[in-house]
């Protein structure tokens, strides 16, 4: 008879509680919201994982052409015997001042049939290599970039040795526009942003060769094993023309999308 009451009063419990709901139960609802939860909560990492990985990729992918370009153009110009270098950890292709010179106070390419078959020769190689494969979309700016040596450029009309340098670099720029043919011209290539790709700029003595007596890693035994080289060389030497090849980075928006996807 008692055991009949209890089960009257259970069945009296559930009728008068239709919304009741065991212990166990809530905790089998809990788990299956709990897994839910860390199954979204793993794909938006996976997700933001991968928007960081793609946005490196694009980096070292730009690196890597930067470095093929500049190691195809280097070996294009050796092949012709026009010996240049490749500087700056795989960043600056320079012209030594036994390829491309300038004489002491002046600006101007020497005006020998020589010297201007050379810069020409560059200009066209800089053309052909930059638009193979469309290498351009992954470049920033190309700068060509004047220096001098250390002797002070006494004419307040160009700003010293500053406006030497930057002049010197003018001069190559100007020379390769009018030289090249108009449909390989350098001044009609675009950056990744449609902006002009190549830039001059000019920095006086400031960025000396190594070894040179304007230098400050003279000292290092390991970069200048033969000392320091003398004088009229040193001079020469820094009267040269560099082109440096910088590459599309992400923009600061770029970053900030995914700096909030991690956060």
């Amino acid at each position: 008879m008692r055991a009949l009451n209890g089960r009257y009063n259970n069945q009296q419990v559930d009728e008068d509680n239709p919304y009741w709901i065991s212990f166990s139960d809530i905790m089998a609802g809990l788990l299956v919201i709990f897994v839910l939860a860390a199954v979204a909560l793993i794909l938006e990492l996976t997700q933001k994982s991968e928007q960081w990985d793609e946005a490196i990729k694009e980096i070292a992918k730009a690196e890597q052409v930067r470095k093929d370009l500049l190691r195809e153009i280097e070996q294009e110009l050796n092949a012709m015997n026009i010996p240049v270098k490749i500087s700056d950890n795989d960043t600056v292709l320079r012209i030594p001042e036994d390829v491309l010179t300038f004489e002491q106070g002046r600006f101007d390419i020497p005006n020998d049939d020589k010297s201007q078959r050379v810069a020409l020769d560059i200009g066209m190689v800089l053309f052909a290599s930059i638009t193979k494969e469309d290498r351009w979309k992954y470049l920033d700016t190309i700068f060509v970039e004047g220096h001098t040596d250390r002797v002070p450029y006494r004419n307040r009309a160009i700003k010293g040795n500053w406006g030497l340098s930057t002049f010197r670099a003018i001069s190559v720029w100007q020379y390769w526009n009018q030289a090249m043919d108009e449909g390989a011209r350098l001044d009609s290539l675009d950056n990744h942003l449609g902006k002009k790709l190549f830039s001059v700029s000019g920095y006086a003595e400031t960025r000396p060769v190594p070894c040179s007596n304007a230098s400050s890693d003279v000292g290092d035994n390991s970069l200048c094993p033969d000392g320091l080289i003398d004088e009229e060389e040193s001079l020469r030497k820094n009267r040269r023309i560099d082109i440096r090849f910088t590459v599309r980075r992400p923009v600061l928006e770029d970053y900030q999308a995914v700096k909030k996807a991690l956060d």
